[in-house]
């Protein structure tokens, strides 16, 4: 970039801070001894920030803060009252014919969508495998079944095979990936190593947002960078924006996304069933869940807060609220959220891009900081700034007509978020439930299971089945454990 190129980048970042009461982080860029490609680099990374925006964002979090903190139960505003959630509820694990038959159904209507390439899935891999004890992005993650698949491996083959299920191919499916600053070079380098498992892969990176004073100051965290953190999961929406892929998906025809965590290893993308149970009911939004065995379980559920859908934490719900139960033996508030999740196109773009910023929360946190005095920087050990984040569910709100899937726990989900020998939601525990699907297949097949019976080393690649069909020639075979087929 010529002197001429940066004075008038310069002019134009001044202009803008200076409107929004930020000057503050420029004030470093007369000294001599940095150099002009670090000025340059600062320069760049201010452009990207939506300066204008960012006081209004601040201004609403906290206004949020503030209600929540003065909430009083015993009198509580028509649009605070928190409800069941009243919108259309089926189930997989339901014993109904006439139930079972329209979910068959919608399968059939999600198979159609695939087929005719109005189906994308969405995928949140953001996160890295710290947790776990693995440096690197967790979708890279090999819980230790005997095929040695990572998690995003599973993922792309099991699109590969609805593609090939609805007849159109591999590559039936789009399958795009929202990374973070920290982890898209490795994920695309993965990704390019593997040439993308043979499907067609759109990789885009996460947001983030500077921290903030309290009075809404950006903090500098050195001369010459902003403390920035990641907006929140809920960043997925400016995200899909910024990078133009919701331009992409409205060119190839796309009319539906199903978005989800990486961190699942049963997952299925573009589950027809689900999606077609939302086309069926003609919802702009939709919600895989699960529905909570007990009422202490901690996670949040579907209800309505006002009249609108949305999910209340586990915290929000009252002791009574959360012990009652239905007709049918169920907890009333019992939908438990996944970040399993289904939108039309036209919803994410005509009703949630319009109203992105409302929507953002207050996380208060220990944000380093440079201090003009020492010339260094100072990490406090008390909470000094404000982190603004955003949830994927945010948006439940906004929908006028919302649909829940229950499914069964033991069949879709096996979380991947804590280390190695951990009692709950760990590698073990996620490949004991990956071995139970694959031995529940081909016993339904009609097989005999011989051998180790309890092994969690047992693996039907997502190749041979995405769902448990394709196994009939199983019927009346011995099969001996463990096994990878």
């Amino acid at each position: 970039m010529s002197d001429g190129d940066y004075n008038t980048l310069l002019a134009s970042i001044t202009k803008r801070c200076e409107a929004a009461g930020q000057s503050h982080i420029l004030a470093h860029l007369s000294d001599d001894a940095i150099s002009q490609d670090t000025k340059l680099s600062f320069l760049q990374s201010i452009d990207e920030i939506p300066l204008d925006k960012l006081s209004g964002y601040l201004q609403g979090a906290l206004d949020e803060e503030e209600k929540l903190k003065n909430f009083d139960p015993t009198n509580v505003k028509d649009e605070d009252v928190i409800e069941p959630f009243a919108g259309d509820t089926a189930s997989t694990t339901t014993t109904d014919a006439a139930q079972l038959a329209a979910l068959e159904e919608a399968n059939a209507v999600g198979m159609k969508a695939a087929a005719n390439g109005e189906v994308a899935a969405l995928l949140l891999a953001g996160g890295q495998g710290t947790r776990l004890g693995y440096n690197g992005p967790k979708g890279m993650y090999d819980i230790g079944l005997p095929s040695k698949k990572t998690l995003f491996q599973f993922m792309v083959e099991r699109i590969k095979k609805l593609g090939q299920l609805s007849g159109k191919g591999d590559k039936a499916v789009p399958f795009y990936i929202m990374t973070s600053p920290m982890n898209h070079q490795a994920t695309t380098q993965y990704f390019d190593q593997n040439d993308n498992f043979g499907i067609d892969v759109k990789f885009f990176p996460q947001g983030t947002l500077p921290s903030i004073t309290p009075d809404g100051k950006m903090i500098l965290e050195t001369p010459t960078s902003l403390a920035v953190a990641p907006d929140g999961n809920g960043g997925i929406y400016p995200a899909l924006v910024k990078h133009g892929i919701l331009s992409d998906m409205k060119s190839r025809g796309i009319k539906y996304i199903h978005a989800f965590g990486v961190d699942n290893a049963l997952v299925k993308p573009a589950d027809p069933t689900f999606v077609g149970y939302c086309i069926k009911k003609n919802a702009d939004c939709g919600n895989k869940v699960l529905w909570k065995t007990s009422p202490d379980e901690k996670v949040g559920v579907v209800a309505t807060r006002g009249g609108k859908p949305c999910i209340v934490e586990y915290s929000d719900i009252s002791k009574d609220m959360s012990e009652l139960k239905g007709s049918d033996g169920r907890l009333t508030f019992g939908a438990g959220n996944i970040c399993n999740h289904f939108y039309t196109l036209d919803f994410m773009e005509n009703v949630i891009v319009p109203n992105l910023g409302n929507m953002y929360h207050v996380a208060r946190k220990k944000i380093p900081y440079y201090d003009n005095g020492t010339k260094e920087t100072v990490k406090p050990t008390s909470n000094n700034g404000i982190k603004l984040e955003s949830f994927i569910f945010d948006v439940f709100p906004l929908s006028k007509n919302m649909a829940v899937l229950d499914v069964a726990r033991a069949e879709e989900f096996a979380p991947v978020k804590n280390p190695p020998g951990t009692a709950t939601d760990s590698p073990d525990t996620a490949r004991t439930l990956f071995s139970n699907v694959a031995k529940g297949w081909l016993e339904k097949a009609g097989a005999k299971l011989v051998g180790e019976v309890d092994s969690d080393m047992c693996e039907i690649g997502p190749m041979t089945s995405y769902n448990g069909e394709g196994l009939e020639g199983m019927n009346g075979k011995e099969v001996e454990c463990p096994f990878c087929i």
